[in-house]
């Protein structure tokens, strides 16, 4: 045996245990078409029993309706619970406060509470008028409509308008204090990205559960719009292996599962036991690297009973 062949790890998959908890953020679909893909998704990753399902909010509340839709069907047709993504662009306190009744009245227990991108991209943030001033501010006042479960989100490259590393570790110890119960981060490339930020959260004395948040890379070129508007990098070997594959779904798909099975294997190794999938309302791929983490559907009790 080759003597390189010898040292070889031991393959990175070979030790999970399927001892993982996932969760799984969708957004509100905008054609007749997009809600036949997003239930579709739906109903392929429920069987794997995720902690939440999370769906997003459109900038300036653009998705409103939308969202809140997708949620209470949600919460209606599945057994999933869903989790409702509201931030404070472009809106008052009130109506802020309102939606959130709204919501909690519809039986939804679970806020992913966030600032909000500006409505105009390249524009930076202003509190409105009579608003939320920030995320911070945001779970305080939906702690004081309902007890809500609460999410928030988390930078492990630091957040584009943070004066800095430290000031960014500050405003989630605020977002913490004020009531959230767990940070999700925004999607990485690296391993090292997280834990290196997993050490400096427990440093500054957060104790909330952080959870890695995992983009499967399917469409280069809209990920890196994405990457640009908050703060991620895409490293040059990353591109590299992405290129000449514009015309070759197929191709592009394995690569993108491959790295992202990857980066949730080395986090895995490093202890992580906790996944937030930004599916794009697409289940494959999420899927796909669930099972390769040893976690497997569900079957319902009166099933495993019979």
């Amino acid at each position: 045996m080759s003597p390189g062949i010898a040292h070889w790890r031991e393959p990175l998959f070979a030790e999970v245990a399927g001892d993982i908890a996932v969760s799984f953020e969708f957004f509100p679909p905008k054609t007749e078409k997009m809600e036949q893909t997003l239930w579709d998704s739906v109903k392929t990753l429920e069987p794997l029993q995720p902690r939440f399902v999370s769906v997003t909010y459109g900038a300036g509340g653009s998705t409103r309706e939308r969202t809140h839709n997708t949620v209470v069907r949600i919460a209606r047709e599945t057994s999933l619970v869903p989790a409702a993504h509201l931030t404070c662009v472009d809106a008052k306190r009130d109506e802020v406060d309102a939606i959130a009744r709204a919501y909690w009245e519809a039986g939804i227990r679970h806020i992913v509470a966030l600032r909000g991108d500006p409505p105009v991209q390249g524009k930076r943030f202003e509190p409105h008028p009579g608003g939320y001033a920030d995320a911070a501010d945001l779970v305080a006042g939906l702690k004081r409509v309902a007890p809500f479960e609460i999410s928030v989100a988390a930078y492990p490259e630091g957040h584009p308008d943070a004066a800095s590393r430290q000031a960014d570790l500050d405003n989630l110890k605020r977002k913490i204090d004020a009531g959230a119960d767990r940070a999700i981060t925004q999607f990485f490339f690296s391993p090292e990205s997280f834990l290196r930020f997993r050490d400096a959260v427990a440093a500054a004395g957060i104790a909330a559960e952080l959870v890695p948040g995992i983009l499967p890379v399917s469409n280069v070129t809209q990920t890196r719009k994405f990457a640009a508007a908050c703060g991620a990098a895409i490293p040059p070997w990353m591109d590299r292996l992405f290129e000449g594959l514009d015309d070759l779904p197929a191709a592009r798909q394995l690569v993108a599962a491959t790295i992202a099975a990857e980066l949730c294997g080395q986090l895995y190794a490093g202890g992580v036991r906790q996944f937030h999938f930004y599916t794009l309302n697409r289940a494959e791929l999420a899927y796909a690297i669930c099972h390769l983490l040893g976690l497997r559907p569900k079957r319902p009790a009166q099933e495993q009973a019979a």
